[in-house]
């Protein structure tokens, strides 16, 4: 049992870690993709979700125009974020704020 707690645990800090990094590296995007607006927000923000400020115009271009889905609150899931997809993230994002 203490085993496999041991691997629960490593295994869920192995996520969070993941996460984590794909938020600094979706803000290095951003700010590398041209946009000017203050991202930091979402490295100062945990867990598998993010809430980016976006309108729900601004979600439903991202979704109707990029095929990136998130709730109408602006609201993204970390989780769905890898190294392979990350600057097309970015780049719909800096799209639709135009920022």
């Amino acid at each position: 049992c203490d085993q496999l707690s041991t691997q629960y645990y490593d295994e869920c800090k192995t996520m969070a870690d993941r996460i984590a990094e794909m938020r600094v590296l979706l803000k290095k995007e951003l700010i590398d993709t041209g946009s000017k607006l203050d991202w930091e927000f979402i490295t100062e923000q945990i867990g598998m979700f993010a809430y980016t400020g976006m309108t729900k115009e601004m979600c439903e271009k991202l979704t109707n125009k990029h095929h990136i889905f998130l709730t109408m609150d602006g609201r993204i899931s970390m989780a769905g974020i890898n190294s392979k997809n990350v600057k097309k993230v970015a780049a719909a994002i800096h799209d639709v704020t135009q920022g």
